[in-house]
């Protein structure tokens, strides 16, 4: 798990800069904010690059999910080709993997060591620190997006070019929102209760949460998955990829998701 280091931005200056007329510049206050998230972004980048169980949950368990679903048939139908649906399911997988679960677990347990304490000595606040960990899921996507979709292309995946714009859309959107929710549970809970809650809704909102999978038409089950923000995620990216139009539904749930979980986790993350 995640140890106490030392991060790079504690060597940013944080002296405001003050306009010819003494009084604080919005604009550099603006700029030094954009420094400090970015240089948050790359550490956690970095870190969740060079760390072996975060490459893990984020890019081998989904590659796995995507081997087993294409090679064992489970969505192949008439007139539907398995692996036109199966990748952008895992694309969403691998979202949850990043964003919910590797960013919860990290956070959880940097909350446990001290190093959250240490970052609430300076000026990046809760909004800095999760502007900086979605930058990191965000770089961690583009690997992912970029090593899932190759493989899938590879093994037959014939997305709708056309939805690409709004697939892209999707995964941003999917990314902050999932951020958030790790975030939101990591800040609130102990370490041991994030690692066992986070791991335990990546299984259950992959499996039969509308992530990975379809979520099936069947009474009070359908109606209530198609709220979850893995439902959403899932079927947009599979509406993107598969017709080249956006599932409008889908995006305004994943964004009710999005600005729920961060106005929870600007309001009740504690730093200790």
């Amino acid at each position: 798990m995640s140890s106490p280091v030392n991060t790079p931005h504690s060597t940013a200056s944080t002296a405001a800069a003050v306009s010819p007329q003494g009084s604080p510049s919005r604009l550099g206050n603006a700029s030094s904010l954009a420094r400090r998230v970015m240089a948050q972004g790359r550490y956690e980048s970095v870190t969740a690059i060079r760390n072996g169980e975060q490459l893990l949950i984020s890019l081998v368990l989904p590659l796995m999910a995507l081997f087993a679903v294409v090679w064992s048939g489970l969505m192949d139908s008439a007139g539907v080709r398995g692996v036109d649906v199966a990748v952008p399911g895992v694309l969403a997988l691998a979202v949850l993997s990043s964003a919910f679960t590797g960013q919860g677990i990290a956070t959880g347990f940097d909350r446990r060591y001290g190093v959250l304490a240490y970052l609430s000595t300076t000026p990046l606040g809760p909004a800095g620190l999760i502007l900086g960990k979605a930058c990191a899921v965000l770089a961690v996507l583009l690997l992912q997006v970029v090593v899932i979709g190759g493989i899938g292309l590879v093994l037959g995946w014939q997305p709708v070019w056309a939805g690409v714009p709004w697939a892209v859309l999707f995964l941003i959107l999917g990314a902050a929102s999932f951020t958030a929710l790790g975030l939101l549970i990591a800040g609130t809970a102990r370490p041991e209760a994030t690692l066992a809650l986070t791991n335990l809704l990546w299984v259950l909102l992959g499996a039969v949460g509308g992530a990975v999978f379809p979520v099936p038409a069947i009474s009070w089950f359908s109606g209530i998955a198609s709220f979850l923000p893995s439902a959403a995620l899932g079927d947009g990216l599979r509406s993107a990829f598969g017709t080249g139009t956006p599932d409008v539904g889908a995006l305004l749930v994943l964004a009710g998701w999005g600005i729920l979980a961060t106005v929870g986790a600007l309001k009740w993350f504690k730093w200790r």
